[in-house]
């Protein structure tokens, strides 16, 4: 397990990667979400591994490049941040109605983050959809359920984050970093 690897995870539109950059930008080690970045590698080749095309081979991706950032923070000091964890590729799966690979919740349970995983909740306010994030109200709402419940079965503890703006989550983030 790596105690000062903490996880932000959350339905999409949640404010996780405004906080993430936040934190990134007052010092912190941060690890970007990868599943943005594989849709726009998709998007620009014209490959089908995308959440709304194939989603095994999406969480496949994501799950590759989720294992090579986690080993690469090892190197780093101090506390990191990852926008979404190797749990999240679970969560996703689950929504989807798609099986759960032996290999995929293997790497969840082996690749462990410390205990206590940020949740950014549903947050109708700030919900917005774009050209990467095409998910409705209600398929956010129902993702941040599904993480929830994910992070817990695998016996994270939840700690979620203030609706508040980005200062505020991060003052209240960086607080719980130093207990």
């Amino acid at each position: 397990m790596s105690d000062h690897f903490f996880v932000v995870t959350g339905g999409p539109g949640a404010g996780k990667t405004s906080l993430v950059t936040e934190l990134a930008r007052r010092g912190f080690h941060t690890i970007p979400e990868s599943g943005r970045a594989i849709i726009r590698e998709e998007m620009a080749s014209g490959g089908d591994a995308l959440p709304w095309a194939d989603r095994m081979a999406y969480a496949e991706r994501m799950l590759e490049r989720d294992l090579r950032a986690y080993e690469d923070a090892k190197a780093l000091p101090g506390p990191v941040i990852f926008d979404r964890g190797i749990p999240d590729i679970m969560g996703y799966l689950t929504l989807c109605g798609l099986p759960v690979p032996p290999h995929v919740a293997a790497a969840a349970k082996a690749a462990r983050y410390n205990a206590r995983v940020f949740l950014a909740p549903f947050w109708d306010e700030i919900f917005t959809q774009d050209t990467e994030r095409r998910q409705t109200r209600a398929g956010a709402e129902a993702t941040c359920a599904v993480l929830r419940e994910t992070y817990i079965a695998l016996g994270y503890e939840i700690t979620e984050l203030p609706r508040a703006d980005i200062a505020t989550r991060a003052d209240f983030v960086s607080a719980q970093l130093s207990l």
